[in-house]
């Protein structure tokens, strides 16, 4: 299998070619913040990499990878050591301006896949200005995760799960084991009795909508229980999420 075709290796001359050659730009987005006890704080921006990467190379040339973006929108797990967390508004620059420059030189298609789902309502919000900055500019972003809903729906998943918990482990398992300290692993909130009043409400699952801080939510920053987790799932869950941008990009290709 070759190597995925990355903007930040070509040199301009080559960049120029890929333009028409390469027509989409896909740009892999994450955060910088905890991950419980047992994995990184950059497991965001990895998941995203290396989804990206399996969909640039399934791609065979049609796609470049862009630069990335490894800082994301994480106020809410600020009160956790080592988050580095970007305003709404910053995140929101960042994007435009990526958007822009790459129109600027040609671009018209662009997809930002999203490892970090503070990352989304920011990622949309772009999405509509640019129908009005860049009327010839396609833009679309998608999340990693939730694309596997079906794979993670057949996992041996608790009745609160998500952040750091066996859909996230489960992917760093396959993808980065190295990074994964298993010993470490635990368990957080993993049923409605385990939360408060306030992380209940929060984490209803039905408008409306109240955001709170993570340490509102779970002592240890955790949803659900990544001990749970195996690479084996990982590795479902990845081959889904390629799958799905891969098909979504050649339909788009087309039009």
């Amino acid at each position: 299998m070759s190597r995925p075709m990355r903007l930040g290796e070509m040199t301009t001359v080559e960049a120029a070619e890929a333009v028409t050659g390469s027509p989409v730009v896909i740009i892999p987005a994450g955060a910088f913040e905890q991950h419980g006890p047992g994995m990184p704080l950059a497991t965001d921006q990895i998941r995203a990499e290396a989804v990206v990467d399996r969909v640039v190379t399934a791609l065979g040339g049609r796609a470049v990878i862009g630069p990335a973006l490894p800082v994301g929108v994480s106020p809410h797990h600020l009160a956790f050591t080592g988050t580095v967390s970007l305003t709404s508004t910053t995140f929101a620059a960042l994007v435009r301006e990526y958007a822009d420059n790459l129109h600027r030189h040609g671009w018209r298609k662009v997809l930002v896949v999203t490892g970090h789902g503070g990352n989304n309502a920011t990622l949309t919000t772009v999405a509509q200005d640019l129908l009005t900055t860049h009327p010839d500019l396609q833009f679309a972003w998608t999340p990693v995760t939730a694309l596997a809903a079906e794979v993670i729906a057949g996992m041996r998943v608790g009745e609160v799960h998500g952040h750091s918990g066996e859909a996230e482990t489960a992917q760093m398992l396959f993808l980065a084991p190295h990074l994964v300290h298993q010993d470490r692993l635990a368990a957080g909130a993993r049923s409605r009795a385990d939360l408060g009043p306030l992380a209940g409400l929060a984490l209803r699952g039905s408008p409306p909508t109240l955001t709170v801080r993570y340490d509102r939510l779970s002592e240890n920053g955790v949803l659900g229980d990544p001990r749970r987790a195996t690479s084996e799932d990982g590795a479902a869950i990845v081959d889904a999420v390629v799958r799905r941008i891969v098909a979504f990009v050649e339909e788009w290709l087309t039009t």
